[in-house]
C-alpha cells in the first residue's frame, strides 16, 4: 500500500469516526469507533481462517452457512477457539450486521453479538483476554440518539461505512489495520486534552524508547510496561525486534480494554500477551517475572500512598533505596518498581518530568543510590510541548543493571524539533541523532556529554542536564563606538525632519509642533 493510499484510508476512517462525534468528547466516541473496528476485525479474521483453513475443501464460505448446520458450526467453533481464542456464528458476522436494512431490534442484536464473543471464550485459555472487552461500549447511551430508532440508524450507518473498507487481513506482509488503529488512537489523543496522557505516548517518543531497549537485539523474550495505556508503546518495540511475550498493567478500565484490543488487532496471539488491570504501585501483577526490556510513560508526579503506608518501606521494590518516594510524587516509585522488574541483561527506558533529575529529600536519596549502584545509563532531555496534556519538557532515563562502564551519557535534544500548532514533534533526523549519540556514547559540543560517576558525585548527584551539557550561546559583542555613531546619525536625521516639518507648518499658517 502506497503512502497516498494509506493516508486516504486514514482520512476515510477519521471521517467515519466523526459520524459518531455529535456532542461526545473525543475519548467517548473513540471507544465506539475503535470498538466497532475491533468487531469488524474479529469477524473478518474468523471468516478468513474458516474459509482458508477449514472450509476450502468443502467449497463453501463461512458466511453462507446456516447457524443450524451444527456439524460444520461445531467444527469451526472448536478450531476457532483453539486458534483464534473466540468464536462468532455466521449470523453474527460484521458484514451481516452492516448489510441489514431492517433496524428493528438492531441495538439488542448487536449487544447480544458482542456479549456472545466474550462468552464464547469462557473456560478457554483466552477467557481473561476477552473478559468484558466490550464493557465500555454502551449502545443505549443517550449521546447516540434520543430514541432507539435514532441510535440504531446511527450505528448501522457507521457499520455500513466501515464494511466498505478492506483491511487486507489476508496479506501477511502488511498491517493496514494495525497502522490505521494506531493512527486513530493518535488522532483521538490530540483531541482529548489532559486525558490523552492516560493512554497515548507520542509516536516519536515511543520510537526512541523502543529503539533504545531493542538496540543490539534481534529477539526479546519479554517486554513490560507497568503503565501501558493503549499498549502502543509495547507494540512499538515489536517494530524493531521479534518479541516472544508482551506484559503490561493498566489501572483505567477503558484504557485496559483498549490495550487488549490493540494487541489482538496487531495480530498478537492471545497466549503472547498478558495485560492486567490494577494499580501497579499498589497491586503489581507480574512480580514473579524479570523482563529483558522495560518501558513506560507513567503519569507525571502522580499522588500515591508513599511513606504514609508503612508497608511500602517493607516492599522489596522500594526498600533497597534508603527512602520511599514521597506521597506527593510517585515518579521514583515507578522507577524503582521498573528496576525491580528488570532482568540483569535487560534495558529499561522511562519518560519522566525533569524534577526527578534534581529534586532533593527522599527523591535525592533514591537517585543517589541508583547512581552509586551504576544502574543509570543515560539521561536524554526532550523538547517542551511534546506530550498530550502537558507542555512541560520531559526526559528519558535509561537504566541497565550490568553496565561495563562507570559513566552516564547526557543528551540535550531539547532544541532539536519541529514546532507544531498544538504540539511540537521530533523529526526523523532528530530521533536518528539521539540514537546515533546513544549508540556511540560520544560527547558532542552543545549536545551530549559522557560524565563519569565521580563527576556526578561532585555535582551532589544532581542530574540537571545543563550541569553536564553546556548549550550556552554567547551573544555577539557590542561595538559601543558604533552604537554612539548610530545615535548621532539618528539625531541628525531627526533634526532634519523636525526642520522640514516646521517649514511646512509655517507655509500652511499653522502652529509648529516644535
Amino acid at each position: 500500500m502506497s503512502e497516498d493510499q494509506k493516508k486516504q484510508l486514514q482520512t476515510s476512517l477519521w471521517n467515519i469516526a466523526n459520524e459518531l462525534r455529535g456532542k461526545m468528547d473525543a475519548d467517548e466516541f473513540r471507544d465506539y469507533i475503535l470498538g466497532f473496528i475491533f468487531y469488524k476485525y474479529l469477524s473478518e479474521k474468523l471468516e478468513l481462517y474458516a474459509d482458508t483453513d477449514l472450509l476450502a475443501s468443502e467449497g463453501v464460505k463461512y458466511k453462507d452457512i446456516a447457524d443450524t448446520d451444527f456439524d460444520i458450526i461445531d467444527e469451526v467453533r472448536k478450531a476457532s477457539l483453539d486458534h483464534l481464542g473466540y468464536f462468532l456464528l455466521p449470523s453474527e458476522l460484521f458484514s451481516k450486521m452492516a448489510a441489514r436494512t431492517n433496524l428493528d431490534d438492531y441495538i439488542e442484536d448487536l449487544q447480544r453479538i458482542l456479549a456472545n464473543i466474550e462468552s464464547s471464550t469462557m473456560g478457554t485459555d483466552s477467557e481473561e483476554d476477552f473478559d468484558k472487552l466490550f464493557s465500555e461500549l454502551d449502545l443505549n447511551a443517550n449521546k447516540l440518539g434520543k430514541t432507539m430508532a435514532a441510535k440504531s440508524e446511527l450505528i448501522a450507518k457507521v457499520l455500513k461505512h466501515l464494511d466498505k473498507i478492506d483491511f487486507q487481513l489476508g496479506n501477511s506482509k502488511i498491517d493496514i489495520l494495525g497502522d490505521a488503529y494506531e493512527y486513530l488512537i493518535g488522532q483521538f489523543a490530540s483531541g482529548a486534552g489532559k486525558k490523552a496522557g492516560e493512554f497515548y505516548t507520542p509516536q516519536e517518543v515511543s520510537q526512541i524508547l523502543a529503539r533504545i531497549v531493542s538496540t543490539g537485539k534481534t529477539r526479546l523474550k519479554s517486554v513490560y510496561d507497568p503503565a501501558c495505556g493503549s499498549g502502543s508503546l509495547l507494540l512499538r518495540i515489536g517494530k524493531y525486534t521479534e518479541i516472544d511475550r508482551y506484559f503490561g498493567q493498566e489501572m483505567n478500565n477503558t484504557t485496559y480494554n483498549l490495550a487488549r484490543m490493540n494487541m489482538i488487532l496487531h495480530d498478537v496471539h492471545f497466549d503472547r500477551f498478558d495485560i492486567k488491570q490494577e494499580d501497579t504501585l499498589v497491586h503489581p501483577e507480574h512480580l514473579e517475572y524479570k523482563f529483558e526490556a522495560v518501558v513506560a510513560n507513567p503519569p507525571f508526579s502522580a499522588k500515591w500512598a508513599g511513606d504514609s503506608n508503612p508497608l511500602n518501606a517493607q516492599d522489596e521494590r522500594f526498600s533497597p533505596w534508603g527512602k520511599v518516594a514521597p506521597s506527593s510524587k510517585a515518579d521514583y516509585a515507578f522507577i524503582t518498581h521498573m528496576v525491580h522488574q528488570l532482568a540483569d541483561n535487560g534495558t529499561m527506558a522511562v519518560v519522566m518530568p525533569h524534577g526527578v533529575l534534581f529534586r532533593g529529600a527522599a527523591e535525592g536519596v533514591i537517585r543517589q543510590a541508583l547512581i552509586e549502584r551504576n544502574y543509570l545509563d543515560a539521561v536524554i532531555g526532550l523538547p517542551a510541548n511534546l506530550f498530550y496534556g502537558t507542555s512541560i519538557p520531559a526526559c528519558i532515563l535509561v537504566f541497565k543493571k550490568c553496565k561495563t562502564t562507570n559513566d552516564v551519557l547526557f543528551i540535550d535534544a531539547s532544541k532539536h524539533f519541529e514546532k507544531g500548532k498544538n504540539q511540537n514533534r521530533l523529526r526523523p533526523s532528530d530521533i536518528d541523532k539521539i540514537m546515533e549519540i546513544y549508540a556511540s556514547r560520544t560527547s558532542e559540543d552543545k549536545y551530549s556529554h559522557l560524565a563519569t560517576l565521580a563527576e556526578i558525585q561532585e555535582n551532589d548527584y544532581n542530574l540537571n542536564i545543563p550541569r553536564y551539557v553546556d548549550t550556552f550561546e554567547p551573544e555577539a559583542p557590542i561595538d559601543l563606538d558604533q552604537v554612539v555613531a548610530d545615535i548621532h546619525a539618528a539625531d541628525a536625521t531627526t533634526a532634519e525632519l523636525d526642520a522640514a516639518i516646521e517649514k511646512f507648518a509655517k507655509e500652511l499658517g499653522i502652529k509648529s509642533p516644535f
